[in-house]
């Protein structure tokens, strides 16, 4: 992994966030710059689990010509042992273990974040998975399921294995998405650990991706809802290290993105219901912000078909004003 690490500035990372940032999402956000490495969405792993499909397709048909990372999510060490020997005959940088994810159906099966309960399991999918891996082998974590002092006792336990790479998200898995991030959490990693740390959570603007390298002397970024907000950032963050004139998006370059999605989205086998339900997903953290006491947000939740969705935009992003960065946390 320390071989990606750009030498003038943070290595910038798409997070992974399932049924968001798949192949399509790729495609469009290749457009804009796009980050320097790619997570896919998490493969599903368990006993009689086989490494999704419609993920696969996210490797195999990279447009990116960057980096892809293959997630896995599960707490069976033999299945992940045997899900990374087969995902790593496909064309991948590495293999990423998620024990971050918050999501309550996730950790009432001890997956993702409910790991975090149990460091004895941890540790022996750890061993189990790093002897299997050839490649890249990184892990995704937060600071604890109930509170950030669970997060010292966790670190000890990733310094004792040989791992490339660590991502951590500052919040414990209780928090989920609130507004505080435990930055000096990240920085114990940054400082402890003897392999690169990528900083995860609030990184929305150009601003707070120089606040939260600074806080934590991360070697990167992992950046998620932001992105999906703000298809720009990764270039804006590329040229505010190099000193260039930074990429101002307007408000009906905003419309073009979310025209551009629409269309790598689209799918005549859906119906137009499921295809204002997946748009929906993606302006949930787009819109907000937008329009006084967020008029923008109040008017595209309640459309129906995607004519009355693209009346919306048009009516809200139809001026060439600036895009505005988001303000505060992005909680959709």
């Amino acid at each position: 992994m320390r071989d990606l690490l750009p030498s003038h500035r943070p290595l910038l990372i798409l997070a992974p966030m399932q049924d968001i940032t798949d192949l399509a999402f790729w495609r469009v956000l290749a457009r804009y710059g796009g980050p320097d490495v790619f997570y896919t969405e998490y493969f599903r792993v368990h006993r009689d689990s086989h490494p999704e499909k419609y993920i696969l397709r996210s490797i195999d048909e990279n447009p990116t010509g960057r980096p892809v990372i293959a997630q896995m999510i599960g707490q069976d060490p033999d299945a992940l042992r045997r899900t990374a020997l087969e995902l790593q005959k496909r064309n991948i940088a590495g293999i990423d273990l998620n024990f971050g994810c918050p999501a309550p159906i996730v950790c009432r099966k001890d997956a993702g974040g409910g790991l975090l309960r149990h460091p004895e399991k941890i540790d022996a999918i750890l061993r189990e998975v790093r002897a299997a891996v050839h490649l890249c082998f990184t892990v995704k974590t937060r600071i604890g399921f109930d509170a950030p002092h669970e997060f010292p006792a966790l670190l000890d336990l990733y310094r004792c294995h040989p791992i490339d790479a660590l991502t951590v998200h500052g919040r414990t898995v209780r928090e989920m998405y609130r507004p505080v991030v435990h930055y000096d959490a990240i920085e114990r990693a940054a400082r402890l650990m003897p392999c690169p740390v990528f900083a995860n959570g609030d990184v929305r603007c150009v601003e707070s991706a120089r606040r939260v390298i600074a806080l934590t002397g991360a070697s990167g970024l992992m950046i998620g809802r932001g992105a999906i907000r703000n298809p720009w950032l990764f270039d804006q963050i590329r040229e505010a290290w190099s000193g260039e004139v930074q990429t101002r998006p307007t408000l009906l370059d905003l419309r073009d993105y979310i025209e551009r999605l629409h269309e790598a989205t689209q799918n005549p086998s859906i119906r137009e219901a499921g295809q204002v339900g997946k748009m929906k997903k993606y302006l949930g953290y787009i819109a907000p912000g937008i329009g006084t006491d967020d008029a923008f947000w109040k008017e595209v939740r309640p459309a129906f078909t995607l004519r009355d969705l693209f009346a919306v935009c048009d009516r809200h992003l139809s001026a060439a004003d600036p895009f505005p960065p988001a303000a505060a946390p992005l909680l959709a």
